[in-house]
């Protein structure tokens, strides 16, 4: 249900409160660029600062900005099943397409309490669920085999990988059926992941250039290897400067460079160090990107 590329999108802000005008453009941006789905409110979008008024109105603007001509996959993830479930059936509730939803955080459950956290959104919502395993923000790790049982819940559709371990990746490829999509979590590993079976990427640096990932995703998809390849060595020294502090705060600086966003960020993240600030503007111009 969901492949190609999808934006993790940054949620921009001005003066400390939500950037709609931004946001719009962001999205325009984006479907231009000729990108598969963009997702609202996950680890890009600063959805651990975000009120949850505000997240919800990002994710009604991002709806209605993208007036159905791309899909909205929503991040509504929470270490709270009830607050997961609540925001899911906002989501729904406005419009989105799918829900991505963060392995619960903090908490630490076992593989059991994981897979039941999910069955109880499934089971409440009613809703195409993505899970996202990110096992360097949550501290757990989604085992293939709990991803495959994961694949068995009634409207659990696909997940984000983010492990960081291609083995890893290869098992839960072989673990879930093939209508069960598996989507790179991390821009460097999304032509790995391709080869291996994947379906896509949930993308951060589609962000600055949607056109390249997207034209990276296809050209495998159409058998030119090489040229996938050229592209994905093109754009490493991108994937790994975006990626030099915490993110968002290299993509967002990025995008103020380019005079798309307001250069903020909501405490505890940072502005981007001086030193990182000029490897990445020197990246972003002979990338042609600035």
């Amino acid at each position: 249900m969901f492949e190609g590329v999808l934006t993790a999108l940054v949620t921009p802000f001005h003066h400390g409160a939500l950037d709609e005008r931004a946001l719009h453009e962001a999205v325009e941006f984006q479907i231009h660029a000729g990108v598969d789905g963009i997702v609202p409110c996950g680890s890009t979008g600063e959805a651990a600062t975000l009120s949850h008024a505000e997240h919800r109105r990002v994710v009604e603007v991002a709806v209605a900005a993208a007036r159905g001509r791309v899909q909205v996959l929503a991040g509504t993830g929470s270490n709270s099943t009830s607050e997961a479930i609540a925001l899911t059936l906002h989501a729904k509730e406005a419009g989105a397409d799918g829900a991505l939803l963060i392995s619960p955080y903090y908490n630490k459950p076992t593989q059991d309490g994981i897979v039941a956290h999910y069955t109880e959104v499934a089971q409440r919502t009613s809703f195409p669920l993505v899970v996202y395993n990110v096992p360097s923000r949550t501290s757990s790790n989604l085992l293939p085999s709990t991803i495959a049982r994961l694949a068995e819940v009634e409207q659990v559709v696909a997940v984000k990988e983010s492990c960081g371990d291609i083995n890893q990746i290869a098992h839960v490829l072989t673990a879930v059926p093939s209508s069960f999509a598996v989507l790179a979590g991390d821009d460097w590993a999304t032509l790995p992941m391709l080869a291996l079976g994947a379906h896509g990427v949930i993308s951060t640096c589609s962000n600055v250039a949607p056109a390249e990932i997207v034209e990276l995703v296809r050209a495998f998809r159409a058998g030119d290897l090489e040229r996938a390849r050229s592209i994905h060595y093109r754009l490493l020294p991108l994937f790994d400067v975006l990626f030099c502090e915490t993110n968002p705060i290299p993509v967002k600086a990025a995008l103020a460079m380019r005079g798309a966003i307001h250069e903020e960020l909501r405490l505890p993240l940072l502005a981007l160090s001086v030193a990182n600030r000029s490897r990445l503007e020197t990246v972003l111009k002979e990338l042609g990107l600035l």
